[in-house]
């Protein structure tokens, strides 16, 4: 399926293709999602297939407006309505208790449910249109790269998504922090762009973070996104220490592997069998480009993809979050 230019034509068409319970692929300001009619069971359980993703992990509903959360969500909290107030349209995405309407299709069989705005010009215009919720998961096969261009679901999905809108590259370029507000305490599962520290400024209360939850095997498909094994190559990728890339790429040169890098600080020797992407030293800017350039180089035919270590600090939560999970199968030798 080619990507088309999301002009009011064609989000008119994207509208009808979504009443009429097919897929539609969309922009968001994080990554590209594969949309479905959130109330329409078999739609989303085509959403499932299409993506080969366990139905028992949920679904992000994505929603129009603070208002449209009664649709969906009941029991909602006002630290709901405060980080929605904040935040929305954005990257931020709440779970609450579904209503007992919602198909569980949507929700892997759970009594809570993820709904966020998103901050898109085109997925804006297109849930305005629809005037309901859309399921948007990532429009990729499931544990595979996010797709940050509309380029990316094409090759990836192909002709089986009905639509695929092209509103351009994602200015953010990494998914959502999920927050969990169904208990006493919030929970961060999946961070994001929008930080912890930013959420406890908000609500004025300290909020627990995954890393601190014991059994997090109990919560593995409490969320979008937590699986150990997520935003992966086909290619290994492997993790490795900016004071031992050295070692590691003289032991790979002598192997005769070719080899992918992806670098921010560290300048090797050149090395034919190598091919390296510079990334930048800023946060924001490398989050934006992460994907596209994992999938550069998964297309090169490598025998392994390495990733510098990123700093750990705040502001990297986020991406080294998401290069932990797609480099967990594979050490660096």
């Amino acid at each position: 399926m080619k990507p088309i230019f999301a002009d009011n034509a064609a989000i008119e068409h994207a509208t009808k293709l979504l009443q009429q319970g097919r897929l539609v692929a969309f922009p968001t300001e994080t990554v590209y999602g594969l949309g479905a009619d959130a109330s329409n069971p078999e739609a989303i359980r085509q959403v499932f297939k299409v993506k080969n993703r366990p139905t028992n992990h949920p679904l992000i509903v994505h929603i129009s407006g603070v208002e449209q959360l009664k649709d969906w969500a009941q029991k909602i909290p006002e630290s709901a309505k405060i980080l929605a107030s904040a935040f929305w349209p954005g990257p931020l995405t709440l779970i609450l208790n579904k209503k007992s309407d919602v198909p569980l299709e949507v929700t892997g069989g759970q009594n809570t449910i993820a709904l966020r705005m998103p901050d898109h010009p085109v997925a804006l215009a297109l849930l305005n249109k629809f005037e309901g919720g859309i399921a948007a998961p990532s429009a990729n096969i499931y544990c595979r790269i996010s797709p940050t261009q509309a380029s990316h679901v094409e090759d990836e999905l192909g002709d089986s998504v009905d639509m695929i809108l092209d509103g351009g590259a994602c200015k953010i370029g990494v998914e959502s922090t999920i927050i969990d507000l169904t208990g006493p305490i919030p929970k961060l599962l999946r961070p994001g762009l929008i930080t912890k520290v930013e959420i406890e400024a908000v609500l004025g209360i300290e909020i627990i973070s995954i890393d601190t939850i014991i059994e997090k095997t109990a919560i593995t498909n409490r969320a979008p996104g937590m699986s150990p094994v997520h935003y992966a190559p086909v290619t290994p990728a492997a993790l490795c220490e900016h004071d031992k890339l050295t070692a590691v790429l003289n032991n790979l040169r002598i192997q005769n592997k070719r080899v992918g890098l992806l670098s921010y600080q560290f300048n090797p020797p050149e090395n034919r069998f190598m091919h390296m992407l510079c990334m930048p030293e800023q946060a924001e800017s490398y989050g934006q480009i992460l994907y596209s350039c994992l999938r550069e180089l998964d297309s090169k035919n490598l025998d392994i993809i390495l990733i510098e270590q990123t700093p750990v600090t705040d502001e990297w939560i986020a991406i080294n979050d998401r290069i932990k999970k797609a480099t967990s199968r594979f050490k660096a030798a």
